[in-house]
């Protein structure tokens, strides 16, 4: 199920010919081939266990509104490898599972966003530990219903978690019994889908599936918009992961398009793979330098090396390490 096979061909594509000048193998130093994951249904979340041990992915198996008891969780080992299908399985026991979509590890438990609840599971054995729920909170706001949709853990006990359709982000404070708060609401937030949080800033990043926008959510809550299309510009369509690697260069995904953007942290736009089939909330491994995609409507995943922007010893990579470069002098002493 889990077959070693050549670099996709999609972001092979993107690697080899580059955009804007800037050349970036997704080769790791250590990883020369793309792991693919197969035999899913819907997935919809590719998340890396921070301890490095192991991997999981949401399948929302069925219709991603539906109350139908049948969602389940992946597991993979560390080398990327199938510990287990269903890992955790709606109706299986005293688990309730639905459709579930983001997720996010705290210390031993794998919090996953499900329609109106967050549920919390022990990541190692799968059972369910601890359950909060969102029902009606939208509905009192705006007459809505919740509609959960990602998660993202601040490092200190802080789990944030967006409702694409009551346009919030919401605080889960793990460590005084998960009490929930509004961290921010509004409009302009366009229908909020994937979170992370800035890993120097600590303010959370959020994209938007309705107007392809992303923001900048402090810890107060003020919202500025860091991009967005324009007249001239329509950049984005229906973003739906973010993410972030350990040189702070922010990765998203464009689930209508089959897009993954990196944006630089001097703010400039790379296209690193395209024509993907619903790459829906990515993530990456900060520690092996991964990006995890899920293809949400192809029913499968994969996982992708990320190059270092450096060779050995800080040393910062340069077009000539791909071959570009003056022209050698041929033996004459003339340019060839």
């Amino acid at each position: 199920m889990f077959p070693q096979i050549p670099l996709n061909r999609s972001f092979r594509r993107q690697a080899l010919l580059g955009l804007s000048g800037c050349l970036l193998l997704m080769v790791a130093p250590t990883v020369t081939t793309a792991l693919q994951i197969t035999g899913l249904q819907t997935p919809q979340s590719f998340l890396a266990d921070p301890s490095g041990e192991q991997y999981f992915i949401s399948n929302i198996n069925g219709d991603p509104e539906h109350r139908d008891n049948n969602g389940f969780i992946t597991k993979l080992d560390q080398d990327g490898k199938l510990v287990k299908l269903q890992f955790i399985k709606g109706g299986e026991g005293q688990t309730v599972l639905h459709a579930p979509k983001g997720m996010a590890i705290i210390g031993q438990v794998l919090y996953v966003a499900d329609l109106d609840m967050v549920r919390g599971f022990d990541k190692s054995t799968g059972l369910p530990l601890v359950t909060v729920s969102f029902a009606n909170r939208a509905q009192a706001e705006q007459g809505q219903g919740t509609a959960l949709a990602d998660l993202a853990h601040d490092g200190h006990g802080l789990l944030y978690a967006s409702d694409t359709n009551a346009n919030m982000v919401y605080r889960i404070d793990t460590t005084k019994e998960h009490a929930v708060s509004v961290l921010a609401h509004d409009a302009t937030l366009a229908g909020p889908r994937g979170l992370a949080v800035h890993p120097k800033t600590g303010h959370v990043i959020v994209v938007s599936w309705t107007k392809g926008k992303i923001f900048d959510v402090s810890v107060e809550g003020t919202i500025t918009e860091l991009v967005s299309n324009s007249f001239f510009s329509s950049r984005f369509s229906n973003l739906d992961g973010v993410d972030f690697d350990q040189w702070g260069n922010m990765y998203v995904s464009d689930f209508t398009t089959g897009k993954i953007w990196r944006m630089r942290p001097d703010r400039h736009f790379d296209v690193i793979a395209e024509f993907l089939p619903t790459p829906a909330d990515i993530a990456v491994d900060r520690t092996k330098h991964l990006i995890l995609v899920p293809y949400m409507y192809g029913n499968a995943a994969e996982m992708n090396g990320l190059e270092s922007p450096v060779k050995s010893q800080d040393k910062k990579r340069t077009l000539a390490d791909y071959g570009f470069g003056a022209p050698k002098p041929s033996k004459e002493g003339q340019p060839r």
